[in-house]
C-alpha cells in the first residue's frame, strides 16, 4: 500500500514500526524509540525515506504524551502501552528537524507532490516537542 496519507501513522513504514513495538518487551521498548530517533540524527549523509518514516513515527509517540499532542492513532500506532517517553522530546524534535533537512529522501518525496499539508504535519509535531516555557507550564494542581 505505501503511503496512504499525510500523518506519522500513514505509511506501511511507521505501521510496521509500531507493531515492532508491540512485539518488543515493554523493558525494550523506550530504547526502539530512542534508537531510531539517534539513528536519524546521527545521519549525516543521504537519509534514507524508511527510517525518517519511523523516526516521524517515533517523534509522533513521544508527542502524543506531551502538553498539546494527540493520541497515537488508533488503527496503525501501538496497541501495547509505551512507557513515558516524554525524557525523549529534544531528541524527537531533532529527529524531525534532521528529516526536513537535505540530504533526506522522504523530504524529497513530499515536494515531489503536494507536501503542504505533510510539512504542516511536522511542523505541528515540532511545535508540541519544543518544551513550554517555566511560566507556561500547566499546574499539576
Amino acid at each position: 500500500m505505501g503511503t496512504w496519507d499525510v500523518g506519522p501513522f500513514d505509511n506501511d513504514t511507521a505501521a510496521d514500526f509500531c507493531d515492532d513495538l508491540d512485539e518488543a518487551a515493554a523493558g525494550e521498548r523506550e530504547g526502539i524509540v530512542r534508537g531510531i530517533l539517534t539513528r536519524v540524527i546521527d545521519t549525516a549523509g543521504d537519509l534514507e525515506a524508511p527510517q525518517s518514516e519511523q523516526a516521524v513515527a517515533a517523534a509522533a509517540l513521544v508527542a502524543a504524551q506531551c502538553s498539546g499532542g494527540e493520541p497515537a492513532d488508533p488503527v496503525y500506532g501501538p496497541e501495547e502501552p509505551l512507557p513515558n517517553l516524554t525524557s525523549l522530546r529534544d531528541l524527537a524534535h531533532q529527529a524531525l528537524d534532521r528529516v526536513m533537512t537535505d540530504p533526506s529522501e522522504l523530504m524529497d518525496l513530499w515536494a515531489e507532490s503536494d507536501g503542504g499539508p505533510w510539512r504542516a504535519n511536522i511542523r505541528r509535531l515540532r511545535g508540541v516537542l519544543l518544551p513550554q516555557p517555566p511560566g507556561e507550564q500547566l499546574s499539576l494542581i
